[in-house]
């Protein structure tokens, strides 16, 4: 059994960032371990998640969700090991889907553990393809993005754990699939292993005209997690008809004000409309946490059977997760970026 410790170690928001975060926006701090109380658990992280979406948590600025208030541990999804129970539901060893955030230990009464057994083949997988990013690919595609054979489906950020995803299953729906992503690697990645049609480099200086060679037959479904100018170089090639799932923004979640150049909203407004495209935000537990179930005996299919690939980053160490979340925004991660914090019991 791994040696334990009377110590923990988390990470607490210092400051809001203005643009991109920097190290002085977070502080990590030495605590004692907490105690469980009676009906308590006392769980050990393993894993921490880290997700885009923690810039927006960063700042006060009214959301979805409240902010991460000041001088509190940083939000994020967990997995962890009951490492004291004081709680008949659950017992020492067992593996937990949690949401405890940029720490070490952490206290629960149980309320809101997903319990993941005792010896669960990947537990990591329950931050990615069989959690939060692998639903809101599922959800996103199949619900709002209603893929039918032969369409075109452009995905960017294509060899995230969310696009990488949306491709693998708009290939099994019969579609052909271009993927935007930064970097060859990345892209050869998309095409060699996980079976894009294409897969173009954002950064290539003729991004425009590889985009509109691969989509000459224009876009079905667009899978939205970017923006900037991936979207713009999309929006002209969006079929009649199309729809657009809105996931994510990432290319605006440092920026402290608006582009500069023409007022494009008149623009997108009037493709909307002659076009009668559907573009739809959804937050993914807000709006189909009912359909978890549907979408785990999918992807737990596919994924015994070879048909969806999953690849992981994982950075060795609670202190290196701040690093590791600023290259996160800039896009330097390649697969779901997870933090292995500490040891399994």
């Amino acid at each position: 059994m791994t040696a334990q410790t009377n110590q923990n170690q988390r990470i607490v928001l210092a400051s809001r960032p203005v643009g991109a975060p920097l190290d002085n926006n977070f502080r990590l701090e030495n605590t004692d371990k907490p105690v469980p109380a009676k009906g308590e658990v006392l769980l050990r992280t393993i894993y921490l998640s880290l997700d885009p979406y923690m810039r927006g948590r960063m700042s006060d600025a009214k959301s979805y969700a409240d902010p991460v208030a000041i001088d509190e541990v940083m939000v994020g999804g967990t997995v962890c090991q009951v490492e004291v129970s004081n709680n008949d539901d659950f017992q020492v060893g067992e593996w937990v889907l949690a949401y405890t955030g940029w720490q070490k230990y952490a206290l629960s009464d149980g309320e809101g553990l997903l319990k993941l057994g005792t010896d669960p083949a990947a537990p990591s997988y329950a931050l990615g393809i069989m959690g939060m990013p692998g639903f809101t690919a599922y959800m996103g595609l199949l619900d709002i993005g209603e893929p039918k054979p032969g369409d075109t489906i452009v995905v960017a950020a294509a060899t995230g754990p969310v696009g990488a995803t949306v491709g693998q299953i708009g290939k099994l729906k019969g579609c052909r699939v271009v993927g935007i992503a930064g970097g060859e690697e990345k892209c050869r990645y998309a095409k060699e292993e996980l079976g894009f049609d294409e897969c173009i480099d954002h950064k290539a200086e003729d991004f425009l005209q590889q985009l509109n060679n691969a989509c000459d037959k224009g876009i079905d479904v667009y899978y939205e997690n970017v923006g900037g100018k991936v979207f713009d170089a999309v929006l002209p090639l969006l079929n009649t008809g199309a729809r657009v799932p809105l996931c994510g923004l990432i290319s605006q979640y440092n920026a402290t004000s608006l582009p500069e150049g023409p007022d494009r909203l008149s623009m997108l407004m009037g493709t909307l409309l002659v076009k009668r495209i559907k573009m739809q935000g959804f937050i993914i537990f807000d709006d189909y946490a009912d359909r978890y179930n549907e979408f785990a005996a999918d992807m737990t299919v596919w994924l015994q059977e070879g048909k969806v690939k999953y690849k992981e980053q994982i950075v060795e160490g609670l202190d290196n997760t701040v690093e590791a979340f600023k290259g996160l925004l800039e896009g330097k991660n390649f697969g779901k970026l997870v933090v292995k914090v500490n040891q399994p019991l």
